[in-house]
């Protein structure tokens, strides 16, 4: 990647952890980061810290190193083609959309979305209402999307 483009990241999921032992409760941060650079490439990733901007930036270091590249069409900047995917019980369904539309989901899926540089795209988000496993759900959707391309263009010159 090129040390230059500026990155976007967007907080999922800040939870407060405790571990009960012996000597009382020991207190940690959890946090999940989606981190993209808006041009068609996006990751996430999940970290833990004694304080919230440890487990932040945690979260955000790994999410960088963890970044996959996803399809966009240039032209409207939507996804090429309706994808419905599941992760634990996490359905999410995303389908293309016309100029002018924006990004008509649900919390977390709109914040993976708007990070990896979609502009038009319709979303649902089925089964769970978990915001970690929704996000996982909707990265791998766009990783699907993305193998299911990839064999249309092999298939296409033999």
């Amino acid at each position: 990647m090129n040390p230059t483009t500026r990155l976007k990241s967007e907080l999922i999921s800040l939870k407060r952890v405790a571990k009960v032992t012996a000597g009382g409760k020991r207190l940690r941060f959890s946090a999940v980061v989606v981190v993209g650079d808006g041009k068609g490439k996006v990751g996430i990733a999940l970290a833990h810290g004694k304080e919230a901007s440890d487990a932040i930036r945690k979260a955000t270091e790994k999410a960088k190193n963890r970044m996959i590249e996803i399809p966009i069409d240039e032209r409207s900047y939507t996804v090429p083609l309706r994808v419905e995917t599941k992760y634990r019980s996490a359905k999410v369904v995303l389908k293309p959309a016309p100029v002018g539309v924006g990004i008509v989901a649900g919390g977390t899926v709109r914040k993976v979305l708007t990070v990896a540089g979609y502009k038009n795209v319709v979303a649902k988000q089925l089964g769970a209402s978990n915001a970690i496993a929704n996000a996982y759900a909707t990265l791998y959707a766009l990783y699907k999307m993305k193998e299911i391309m990839g064999d249309v263009s092999t298939h296409k010159t033999s």
